[in-house]
């Protein structure tokens, strides 16, 4: 049965595991976001945001990208093979609406199957 959940399990929770994403990561990118992703040991994706506040001033907005990815991941995750990732975002990707930044997540999430399925 697919679930639906974004849980503690769903997360990168520890620096550790940030830095283990962050050293030899693969990246994909669309014009405003960036995504390192790099293999894990559990079966399942794990999520981690990386968005700067020098990228992204207002907390507001902040706060509605951190969402939307969340959003984008928890429908996708079943579909993404076991791999940990980390999102960033550009300047400017505050300016974007929620439907673009969607459109974007949804066309890197397509490139990273598409690479793992080799």
């Amino acid at each position: 049965m697919v679930t639906y959940e974004f849980n503690r399990e769903s997360r990168l929770l520890t620096p550790g595991q940030f830095q283990a994403v962050f050293s030899k990561p693969l990246r994909f990118g669309s014009s405003h976001i960036t995504v390192l992703v790099t293999q894990n040991s559990d079966n399942k994706s794990r999520l981690g945001l990386a968005i700067a506040k020098k990228r992204v001033k207002l907390a507001v907005q902040r706060n509605r990208i951190k969402r939307q990815i969340r959003e984008s991941f928890r429908l996708n995750q079943h579909n993404l093979p076991a791999i940990d990732i980390v999102v960033m975002v550009k300047s400017g990707t505050d300016q974007l609406d929620n439907k673009e930044i969607n459109r974007q997540l949804e066309k890197i999430w397509r490139k990273i199957i598409q690479r793992h399925k080799k």
